[in-house]
């Protein structure tokens, strides 16, 4: 686009998709400025909607720079190219422990062997064993009345990967999401002060899953490093 369209039309477009989120994005002066949508609402921050943006950028747009820069409401998030990996510099985010929220567990259909709650973004429920998420049959209804962006339910990878975790966000039109690079901004530091390890690989997903390899730095960003492909393009007739 080369000038935003009124919030009610990039909201319908969205709706129209029912994608996780749809990413908009005009030029600026300085780069690009990137707004995205899930079917309901506008969120502050998505990594795969900008991954695709970017992507988009690089290979249809013929964008000659290194480095895109993306202005938005999580401030300047940039992104570079590099082999067959984008590589996306977001913000670090902190979580803070928390009670257990009444109702959460039940909501999610979860018994035992949770360590602990945490509150970011999303309230993150700890478990002690990834099988745990295998078998996660949540109860949308009861989780949409949380009031956090969703609810993400994480544990130990145990062998190829650093951690695993299943995002659920009702809240927000989205039951749930294969992959959320936003919660990586948290979820990354979260691991990392756990296994001493700043360069983590993480899988999320229920029956679709991603894979994310994360860098956590010491200037509180994080670099989420993923691949992307096109699967389809076509004309939005509004």
């Amino acid at each position: 686009m080369t000038h935003w369209l009124d919030d009610s039309v990039l909201q319908s477009i969205a709706s129209e998709n029912n994608l996780s989120e749809t990413a908009f994005f005009v030029s600026t002066t300085e780069g690009y400025h990137l707004r995205w949508f899930t079917p309901t609402v506008e969120v502050d921050l998505c990594g795969h909607a900008t991954l695709a943006a970017a992507w988009v950028l690089f290979n249809k747009l013929n964008y000659s720079e290194n480095v895109i820069h993306f202005s938005t409401r999580s401030g300047i998030l940039s992104v570079s190219k590099e082999a067959d990996e984008y590589c996306m510099d977001f913000p670090a985010k902190k979580a803070l422990p928390i009670d257990e929220p009444e109702g959460l567990l039940a909501a999610l259909g979860l018994a035992g062997n949770v360590e602990g709650f945490w509150l970011s973004d999303d309230i993150i429920v700890l478990v002690k064993d990834k099988s745990c998420l295998e078998n996660l049959n949540p109860d949308f209804n009861k989780l949409a009345v949380f009031k956090t962006r969703g609810v993400i339910v994480t544990a130990p990878g145990g062998g190829e990967f650093d951690f695993v975790s299943r995002w659920f966000g009702p809240q927000v039109g989205v039951n749930e999401d294969p992959v959320t690079g936003s919660a990586h901004t948290f979820l990354a530091p979260f691991w990392a002060e756990r296994s001493g390890k700043n360069e983590l690989l993480a899988q999320q997903g229920g029956s679709r899953k991603g894979t994310l390899r994360c860098c956590v730095r010491n200037d509180g960003r994080v670099v989420l490093y993923g691949s992307a492909r096109l699967m389809i393009e076509g004309t939005f007739i509004l």
